[in-house]
C-alpha cells in the first residue's frame, strides 16, 4: 500500500512523487486533518484555504 503524502506548498494529498497541483517535490508523510473539496468555486472552506483544484487537502503539514 502506498502512503499518502501532503505537499508542503499547497497541502494537496497525493500518492505520487510530485504534486499534481503545483508540481512541487517537497512532500511530507506527516500531515494532520483532512478536507475533501469537490467544488472549489462554491465552497467557503476552499476559498479560505486558497484551493482552486478539487481533491483532498491537509489542514496542517509538517
Amino acid at each position: 500500500m502506498t502512503k499518502e503524502r501532503a505537499c508542503r506548498h499547497c497541502h494537496y494529498i497525493t500518492t505520487e512523487d510530485r504534486c499534481p497541483v503545483c508540481g512541487s517535490r517537497d512532500l511530507s508523510e506527516e500531515w494532520f486533518d483532512l478536507v475533501i473539496v469537490s467544488d472549489p468555486e462554491n465552497s467557503r472552506i476552499a476559498q479560505k484555504l486558497g484551493v482552486t483544484v478539487p481533491g483532498k487537502y491537509a489542514i496542517r503539514v509538517r
